[in-house]
Protein backbone atom coordinates (compact mmCIF):
# COMPACT_ATOMS: atom_id res chain seq x y z
CA UNK A 1 0.00 0.00 0.00
CA UNK A 2 1.26 3.48 -0.90
CA UNK A 3 1.93 5.80 2.04
CA UNK A 4 0.50 9.18 1.06
CA UNK A 5 2.12 12.15 2.80
CA UNK A 6 -0.05 15.23 2.26
CA UNK A 7 1.65 18.54 3.05
CA UNK A 8 0.09 21.96 3.45
CA UNK A 9 -2.28 24.14 5.39
CA UNK A 10 -5.28 23.68 7.63
CA UNK A 11 -7.74 26.43 8.37
CA UNK A 12 -11.27 27.16 9.50
CA UNK A 13 -13.84 28.22 6.90
CA UNK A 14 -16.42 30.63 8.31
CA UNK A 15 -19.66 30.20 6.34
CA UNK A 16 -22.81 32.12 7.20
CA UNK A 17 -25.55 29.84 8.48
CA UNK A 18 -28.50 29.76 6.07
CA UNK A 19 -30.79 29.84 9.10
CA UNK A 20 -29.24 33.07 10.32
CA UNK A 21 -31.64 35.97 10.87
CA UNK A 22 -31.45 39.38 9.25
CA UNK A 23 -30.21 40.88 12.52
CA UNK A 24 -27.27 43.11 11.62
CA UNK A 25 -25.97 43.12 15.19
CA UNK A 26 -25.84 39.33 15.75
CA UNK A 27 -25.30 36.78 12.95
CA UNK A 28 -24.58 33.05 13.02
CA UNK A 29 -21.63 31.50 11.23
CA UNK A 30 -20.54 27.88 10.88
CA UNK A 31 -16.88 27.09 11.58
CA UNK A 32 -15.98 24.30 9.13
CA UNK A 33 -12.72 22.34 9.13
CA UNK A 34 -10.94 23.19 5.88
CA UNK A 35 -7.73 23.87 3.98
CA UNK A 36 -7.07 22.45 0.52
CA UNK A 37 -4.27 20.01 1.44
CA UNK A 38 -6.13 18.89 4.55
CA UNK A 39 -9.25 18.31 2.44
CA UNK A 40 -7.24 16.06 0.11
CA UNK A 41 -5.77 14.16 3.07
CA UNK A 42 -9.21 13.60 4.59
CA UNK A 43 -10.60 12.56 1.21
CA UNK A 44 -7.81 10.00 0.76
CA UNK A 45 -8.48 8.74 4.28
CA UNK A 46 -12.17 8.35 3.50
CA UNK A 47 -11.16 6.27 0.47
CA UNK A 48 -9.28 3.90 2.75
CA UNK A 49 -5.72 4.91 1.87
CA UNK A 50 -2.71 5.08 4.22
CA UNK A 51 -2.46 8.86 4.75
CA UNK A 52 -0.20 11.00 6.94
CA UNK A 53 -0.86 14.73 7.17
CA UNK A 54 2.24 16.93 7.27
CA UNK A 55 1.11 20.32 8.55
CA UNK A 56 1.58 22.86 11.32
CA UNK A 57 -1.55 22.75 13.46
CA UNK A 58 -2.34 25.26 16.19
CA UNK A 59 -2.82 24.26 19.82
CA UNK A 60 -5.86 26.57 20.05
CA UNK A 61 -9.51 25.43 20.12
CA UNK A 62 -9.82 25.45 16.34
CA UNK A 63 -6.67 23.34 16.15
CA UNK A 64 -8.36 20.78 18.37
CA UNK A 65 -11.33 20.70 16.01
CA UNK A 66 -9.03 20.21 13.01
CA UNK A 67 -7.13 17.37 14.67
CA UNK A 68 -10.37 15.57 15.45
CA UNK A 69 -11.59 16.00 11.89
CA UNK A 70 -8.33 14.71 10.40
CA UNK A 71 -7.97 11.67 12.64
CA UNK A 72 -11.68 10.91 12.33
CA UNK A 73 -11.04 10.16 8.65
CA UNK A 74 -8.30 7.70 9.56
CA UNK A 75 -5.48 10.11 8.69
CA UNK A 76 -2.39 9.96 10.90
CA UNK A 77 -0.79 13.02 12.47
CA UNK A 78 2.59 11.51 13.34
CA UNK A 79 4.33 13.88 10.89
CA UNK A 80 2.42 17.00 11.95
CA UNK A 81 3.84 19.79 14.12
CA UNK A 82 1.94 21.50 16.95
CA UNK A 83 2.22 25.30 16.97
CA UNK A 84 1.38 27.97 19.54
CA UNK A 85 0.43 30.29 16.68
CA UNK A 86 -3.26 30.75 15.89
CA UNK A 87 -5.31 28.80 13.35
CA UNK A 88 -5.76 30.49 9.97
CA UNK A 89 -9.29 31.68 9.14
CA UNK A 90 -11.08 32.02 5.79
CA UNK A 91 -14.37 33.90 5.45
CA UNK A 92 -16.33 32.18 2.68
CA UNK A 93 -18.76 33.89 0.30
CA UNK A 94 -20.99 31.80 -2.01
CA UNK A 95 -22.52 33.07 -5.25
CA UNK A 96 -25.91 32.02 -6.63
CA UNK A 97 -24.42 28.80 -8.08
CA UNK A 98 -22.69 27.85 -4.82
CA UNK A 99 -19.22 28.77 -6.10
CA UNK A 100 -17.02 29.82 -3.20
CA UNK A 101 -14.68 32.79 -2.85
CA UNK A 102 -12.46 33.41 0.16
CA UNK A 103 -11.09 36.22 2.29
CA UNK A 104 -8.13 34.90 4.28
CA UNK A 105 -6.77 35.95 7.68
CA UNK A 106 -3.22 34.60 7.87
CA UNK A 107 -1.09 37.05 9.85
CA UNK A 108 1.18 35.18 12.29
CA UNK A 109 -0.80 31.92 11.98
CA UNK A 110 0.48 28.38 12.36
CA UNK A 111 0.54 27.23 8.73
CA UNK A 112 3.46 29.27 7.45
CA UNK A 113 6.15 29.04 10.12
CA UNK A 114 7.93 25.93 8.80
CA UNK A 115 11.46 25.20 9.98
CA UNK A 116 13.69 22.70 8.18
CA UNK A 117 13.98 20.44 11.24
CA UNK A 118 10.20 19.94 11.28
CA UNK A 119 10.20 18.19 7.89
CA UNK A 120 10.59 14.40 7.64
CA UNK A 121 12.77 12.16 5.51
CA UNK A 122 10.55 10.40 2.98
CA UNK A 123 11.11 7.05 1.30
CA UNK A 124 11.08 6.21 -2.41
CA UNK A 125 7.89 4.17 -2.00
CA UNK A 126 5.98 7.12 -0.47
CA UNK A 127 3.84 9.58 -2.43
CA UNK A 128 4.05 13.26 -1.48
CA UNK A 129 1.10 15.48 -2.33
CA UNK A 130 1.78 19.16 -1.64
CA UNK A 131 -0.59 21.99 -2.36
CA UNK A 132 -1.96 25.44 -2.30
CA UNK A 133 -1.09 28.37 -0.08
CA UNK A 134 1.72 26.67 1.84
CA UNK A 135 3.67 26.70 -1.44
CA UNK A 136 3.39 30.46 -2.01
CA UNK A 137 3.10 32.18 1.40
CA UNK A 138 6.40 33.17 3.03
CA UNK A 139 8.38 32.31 5.03
CA UNK A 140 7.27 28.67 5.01
CA UNK A 141 7.04 28.33 1.22
CA UNK A 142 10.77 28.76 0.80
CA UNK A 143 11.51 26.14 3.48
CA UNK A 144 9.18 23.62 1.81
CA UNK A 145 10.66 24.28 -1.62
CA UNK A 146 14.20 23.66 -0.35
CA UNK A 147 13.02 20.43 1.32
CA UNK A 148 11.53 19.22 -1.96
CA UNK A 149 15.04 18.84 -3.38
CA UNK A 150 15.61 15.92 -0.99
CA UNK A 151 12.31 14.11 -1.62
CA UNK A 152 12.88 10.77 -3.44
CA UNK A 153 9.23 9.75 -3.69
CA UNK A 154 6.51 10.22 -6.26
CA UNK A 155 5.13 13.77 -6.03
CA UNK A 156 2.06 15.75 -6.98
CA UNK A 157 1.42 19.47 -6.63
CA UNK A 158 -1.96 21.22 -6.69
CA UNK A 159 -1.46 24.88 -7.61
CA UNK A 160 -4.91 25.88 -6.22
CA UNK A 161 -4.61 29.61 -6.96
CA UNK A 162 -6.01 32.02 -4.37
CA UNK A 163 -6.09 35.45 -6.05
CA UNK A 164 -7.17 37.25 -2.87
CA UNK A 165 -3.83 36.29 -1.28
CA UNK A 166 -1.58 37.29 -4.20
CA UNK A 167 -3.58 39.58 -6.47
CA UNK A 168 -0.91 40.14 -9.14
CA UNK A 169 -0.81 37.25 -11.68
CA UNK A 170 2.84 37.90 -12.49
CA UNK A 171 3.81 37.73 -8.81
CA UNK A 172 1.76 34.55 -8.38
CA UNK A 173 3.31 32.95 -11.46
CA UNK A 174 6.78 33.77 -10.10
CA UNK A 175 5.87 31.78 -6.98
CA UNK A 176 4.46 28.82 -8.96
CA UNK A 177 7.29 28.38 -11.47
CA UNK A 178 9.89 27.04 -8.97
CA UNK A 179 7.38 24.40 -7.88
CA UNK A 180 6.82 23.30 -11.46
CA UNK A 181 10.58 22.89 -11.81
CA UNK A 182 10.83 20.95 -8.54
CA UNK A 183 7.98 18.60 -9.46
CA UNK A 184 9.38 18.18 -12.96
CA UNK A 185 12.68 16.96 -11.53
CA UNK A 186 10.68 14.04 -10.07
CA UNK A 187 8.59 13.59 -13.25
CA UNK A 188 5.65 14.34 -10.99
CA UNK A 189 2.04 15.37 -11.43
CA UNK A 190 0.78 18.97 -11.43
CA UNK A 191 -2.91 19.69 -10.95
CA UNK A 192 -4.71 22.97 -11.64
CA UNK A 193 -8.24 24.04 -12.40
CA UNK A 194 -9.06 25.82 -15.64
CA UNK A 195 -9.73 28.93 -13.51
CA UNK A 196 -6.26 28.62 -11.90
CA UNK A 197 -4.61 28.54 -15.31
CA UNK A 198 -6.71 31.41 -16.67
CA UNK A 199 -5.59 33.58 -13.74
CA UNK A 200 -1.91 32.69 -14.22
CA UNK A 201 -2.24 33.25 -17.98
CA UNK A 202 -2.63 36.97 -17.26
CA UNK A 203 1.11 36.90 -16.54
CA UNK A 204 1.64 36.54 -20.29
CA UNK A 205 1.05 32.82 -20.89
CA UNK A 206 -0.37 32.12 -24.34
CA UNK A 207 -3.12 29.65 -25.20
CA UNK A 208 -6.17 28.07 -23.61
CA UNK A 209 -5.84 26.17 -20.29
CA UNK A 210 -5.23 22.81 -21.99
CA UNK A 211 -2.53 24.20 -24.27
CA UNK A 212 -0.85 25.98 -21.35
CA UNK A 213 -0.91 22.78 -19.25
CA UNK A 214 0.58 20.84 -22.18
CA UNK A 215 3.30 23.48 -22.41
CA UNK A 216 4.11 23.00 -18.73
CA UNK A 217 4.48 19.24 -19.22
CA UNK A 218 7.05 19.78 -21.96
CA UNK A 219 8.90 22.79 -20.52
CA UNK A 220 9.26 21.53 -16.96
CA UNK A 221 9.50 17.78 -17.62
CA UNK A 222 6.30 16.87 -15.80
CA UNK A 223 5.06 13.31 -15.86
CA UNK A 224 1.47 14.53 -16.13
CA UNK A 225 -0.74 17.60 -15.86
CA UNK A 226 -4.28 17.21 -14.51
CA UNK A 227 -6.78 19.98 -15.26
CA UNK A 228 -10.19 20.14 -13.60
CA UNK A 229 -13.03 21.74 -15.52
CA UNK A 230 -15.73 22.31 -12.89
CA UNK A 231 -18.99 20.67 -13.95
CA UNK A 232 -17.21 19.66 -17.19
CA UNK A 233 -15.13 16.98 -15.47
CA UNK A 234 -11.38 16.88 -16.00
CA UNK A 235 -8.49 15.84 -18.19
CA UNK A 236 -4.88 14.73 -18.09
CA UNK A 237 -2.09 15.79 -20.46
CA UNK A 238 0.84 13.41 -20.96
CA UNK A 239 4.33 14.10 -22.33
CA UNK A 240 3.99 14.29 -26.08
CA UNK A 241 0.62 16.01 -25.82
CA UNK A 242 -1.84 13.10 -25.54
CA UNK A 243 -5.00 14.27 -23.73
CA UNK A 244 -7.42 12.02 -21.81
CA UNK A 245 -10.78 13.63 -20.93
CA UNK A 246 -13.69 12.51 -18.75
CA UNK A 247 -17.04 14.26 -18.24
CA UNK A 248 -18.38 15.39 -14.91
CA UNK A 249 -21.14 13.63 -12.99
CA UNK A 250 -24.35 15.67 -12.73
CA UNK A 251 -25.21 16.72 -9.20
CA UNK A 252 -27.32 19.20 -7.29
CA UNK A 253 -24.66 21.64 -6.10
CA UNK A 254 -24.80 22.85 -2.51
CA UNK A 255 -21.37 24.47 -2.78
CA UNK A 256 -18.04 23.83 -4.48
CA UNK A 257 -15.87 23.96 -1.34
CA UNK A 258 -13.24 21.22 -1.53
CA UNK A 259 -14.26 20.05 -5.01
CA UNK A 260 -10.80 20.29 -6.57
CA UNK A 261 -9.10 18.88 -3.47
CA UNK A 262 -11.45 15.90 -3.49
CA UNK A 263 -11.03 15.39 -7.25
CA UNK A 264 -7.27 15.14 -6.77
CA UNK A 265 -7.69 12.65 -3.92
CA UNK A 266 -9.92 10.46 -6.05
CA UNK A 267 -7.45 10.69 -8.92
CA UNK A 268 -4.44 9.82 -6.73
CA UNK A 269 -6.34 6.92 -5.17
CA UNK A 270 -6.74 5.50 -8.67
CA UNK A 271 -3.42 6.56 -10.19
CA UNK A 272 -0.89 6.13 -7.36
CA UNK A 273 -2.55 3.49 -5.15
CA UNK A 274 -4.66 1.29 -7.44
CA UNK A 275 -2.52 1.59 -10.57
CA UNK A 276 -5.52 2.37 -12.76
CA UNK A 277 -5.35 3.96 -16.20
CA UNK A 278 -5.74 7.68 -16.68
CA UNK A 279 -9.40 7.57 -17.71
CA UNK A 280 -10.39 5.39 -14.76
CA UNK A 281 -8.40 7.53 -12.32
CA UNK A 282 -9.92 10.74 -13.67
CA UNK A 283 -13.41 9.22 -13.40
CA UNK A 284 -12.75 8.40 -9.74
CA UNK A 285 -11.74 12.01 -9.20
CA UNK A 286 -14.79 13.37 -11.01
CA UNK A 287 -17.15 11.09 -9.08
CA UNK A 288 -15.64 12.05 -5.71
CA UNK A 289 -15.84 15.76 -6.59
CA UNK A 290 -19.46 15.45 -7.69
CA UNK A 291 -20.42 13.91 -4.36
CA UNK A 292 -18.62 16.55 -2.29
CA UNK A 293 -20.39 19.33 -4.26
CA UNK A 294 -23.73 17.90 -3.12
CA UNK A 295 -22.79 18.57 0.53
CA UNK A 296 -22.00 21.65 2.57
CA UNK A 297 -18.28 22.22 2.88
CA UNK A 298 -15.58 19.64 2.21
CA UNK A 299 -17.24 16.39 3.30
CA UNK A 300 -15.63 13.85 0.96
CA UNK A 301 -17.15 10.47 0.10
CA UNK A 302 -16.19 6.95 1.05
CA UNK A 303 -14.99 4.34 -1.41
CA UNK A 304 -18.45 2.73 -1.34
CA UNK A 305 -20.10 6.02 -2.32
CA UNK A 306 -17.65 6.59 -5.17
CA UNK A 307 -18.06 3.02 -6.44
CA UNK A 308 -21.84 3.37 -6.35
CA UNK A 309 -21.76 6.56 -8.44
CA UNK A 310 -19.27 5.05 -10.88
CA UNK A 311 -21.53 2.01 -11.31
CA UNK A 312 -24.52 4.26 -12.06
CA UNK A 313 -22.51 6.43 -14.46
Amino acid sequence: MTRFVVCGETLIDLVQDEQSSDDTFRTTWLALSAGGPMNSAVALGQLGDDVHFLGRISDDAFGGQLRGHITGAGVQLDLATESSQATSIAVVSLDAEGVASYTFHFDDTANFGWRAEELPVLQAQDWLHIASLSCVVSPGAEVLLAWMASVPSGVSYDINVRPTVITDPEAYWAKVQPWLRAVGRRRGVVKASDADIEFLARAGLAGDPVAIAAGWVEEYGLGLAVVTLGAGGGLAVEPGGAVTRVPGFPTEVVDTVGAGDTFMAGFLDGHAERGLGLAESLRRGAAAASIVCSRQGAQPPTTAEVEELLARG
